[in-house]
């Protein structure tokens, strides 16, 4: 069995990758590994917007603030569970930010939420959970939220 040392779990504030964080915990205290949360707050906005336009830095500013706050609840969350934690949000879109992450701490498990969108949904938005099963440099757990 390969060792699990370092766990990433990309995290976009749904009740999906609340569920995958949860996961990520388990197998963190299992394997005594640490977890690296990442948010990624890049929209793809070429593929949804028919017309080009700038979004204000000072927007973009706010939303890194706000997705830093949060992450940064989280981190201290999973370190209230006695587990090494750190995190980082990033200006890249999400499945880039989750593969070069990933290669740069050296993850061996990448636990991610899924929304398991399907049809126009998923042509516009793509899947970045499927990107990141296809291209991750380790093995991928996604998880969907139970279904109450």
């Amino acid at each position: 069995m390969v060792p699990v040392r370092a766990i990433l779990v990309p995290m976009d504030f749904s009740s999906h990758s609340d569920a995958a964080l949860d996961r990520a915990v388990g197998l963190a205290k299992t394997f005594g590994a640490s977890i690296h949360l990442l948010h990624s707050y890049a929209v793809p906005l070429q593929g949804v917007m028919p017309y080009d336009f700038a979004v204000p830095d000072g927007v973009w500013d706010g939303i890194r603030e706000a997705a830093e706050s949060k992450l940064e609840e989280l981190r201290q969350t999973v370190v209230s569970e006695g587990l090494e934690a750190s995190g980082e949000v990033s200006p890249v879109i999400p499945s880039e930010a989750i593969l070069a992450v990933a290669r740069e701490i050296g993850a061996d498990l990448i636990v991610m939420g899924t929304h398991g969108h399907t049809g126009l949904k998923h042509a516009l938005l793509g899947s970045v959970a499927e990107r990141t099963v296809r291209l991750a440099p380790c093995s991928v757990l996604t998880v969907k939220e139970a279904v109450p």
